[in-house]
């Protein structure tokens, strides 16, 4: 009896070991996933770190260089005399001078977006008196294109008839009229809605005025633009 006992007690003693094993195995199984998405977890964070490093040096790249805003150019191309008008004021027979400019003004655009202006003026001045305004309608330039604008000026001489001193003799042989004249444009370049800034340009230009009873004509334009 006590031998049959013993043979019945060993398969049960065989068996513990194979349960042992499944959880050893399970618990192997498990520790392999694990590692697996960790691995994955950071294999995907570094990544995401890569694509957000390359994304911010292309930004950067590209900030300083295609998105980078520039300034625009304000040139003044001609200026003619379209017409001049003399009379005879009251002040000691001095000759009165109203002429017709018409300044030929081009603003090139080197951006990759659009430059919007407002309304423009454009002053001429003689020894400092404003003698004219002209005015221009705002708009906008195209991004790497140029807009030209023809800006007419009535220039009116009657406040600084006494400093011209222009006589009936004068007009015979001839004179030359220094002028001057300020162009002020306000706008905006607004690349992507991320890269805005607004922009002031400036001109200042001076100018001769030749003026005799058959001639008249600009000559000796020279200016000067300013960008803030």
């Amino acid at each position: 009896m006590a031998g049959k006992e013993e043979e019945q007690a060993k398969p049960l003693a065989m068996s513990l070991p194979s349960v042992s094993a499944d959880e050893e195995t399970a618990t192997r199984w498990r520790s392999i996933r694990y590692l697996r998405k960790r691995r994955y977890a950071l294999w995907c964070c570094g990544c995401c770190g890569a694509a957000v490093v390359v994304l911010g040096i292309t930004v950067l790249i590209l900030s300083l260089t295609v998105f980078k805003v520039k300034d625009p150019t304000l040139t003044m191309n001609s200026l003619t005399v379209d017409g001049v008008n003399f009379d005879v004021g009251p002040f000691d027979d001095l000759v009165q001078l109203n002429a017709t400019l018409v300044a030929d003004i081009s603003i090139k655009n080197p951006n990759v977006a659009s430059f919007r202006f407002d309304n423009s003026t454009t002053d001429f001045y003689y020894e400092g008196e404003t003698v004219g305004v002209a005015y221009a309608p705002a708009g906008k330039v195209s991004a790497h294109r140029t807009v030209r604008m023809n800006v007419t000026v009535d220039v009116l001489t009657n406040r600084v008839v006494r400093q011209m001193n222009i006589t009936a003799d004068t007009l015979t042989s001839g004179t030359q009229l220094n002028l001057t004249s300020f162009t002020d444009i306000n706008g905006r370049v607004n690349v992507l809605g991320v890269y805005k800034r607004d922009i002031e340009v400036t001109m200042n230009c001076s100018m001769t005025l030749e003026v005799s009873a058959t001639h008249q004509a600009i000559q000796s334009t020279d200016c000067s633009a300013n960008v803030k």
